[in-house]
């Protein structure tokens, strides 16, 4: 059972879910999105207030203006994509504190939060039952 707790624990210490995101936006300042993919998928449509940093360019040098005292929550297109991952664990190496977030910006959508770019959708201000 010891396994099993520390196994919960890792893995919400490590990934938010977008109600939880969406309430670290609303309540708190040290929280901010990284779209991990490229330039053309953040153009197209991504989460307010993100910043676009593909995983591929992470680096020390693309990274030194960044704040280490917050928290980076990065993301993708969803389940089909792995740049979050990758953006996780880059920035994690890179020495900054990170969590993925579940379901990348498809399920950002699916909670009925809106986007922005060149292609936004609509929220549906619907909140999470979380």
């Amino acid at each position: 059972m010891k396994n099993q707790i520390k196994f919960y624990e890792n893995k919400l210490a490590y990934e938010i879910d977008p109600s939880d995101l969406y309430n670290a936006f609303e309540n708190r300042t040290d929280y901010i999105a990284v779209d991990a993919r490229q330039k053309f998928g953040f153009d197209r449509e991504h989460i307010p207030t993100a910043i676009n940093l593909p995983y591929r360019e992470m680096t020390v040098e693309s990274t030194k203006h960044l704040d280490k005292s917050k928290i980076y929550v990065c993301y993708c297109d969803g389940i089909g994509c792995n740049a979050s991952t990758k953006g996780a664990l880059k920035m994690t190496k890179l020495g900054f504190k990170v969590k993925e977030l579940m379901g990348g910006i498809e399920w950002w959508k699916f909670d009925g939060y809106a986007t922005e770019g060149t292609q936004p959708a609509e929220g549906s201000l619907f909140e999470c039952a979380c």
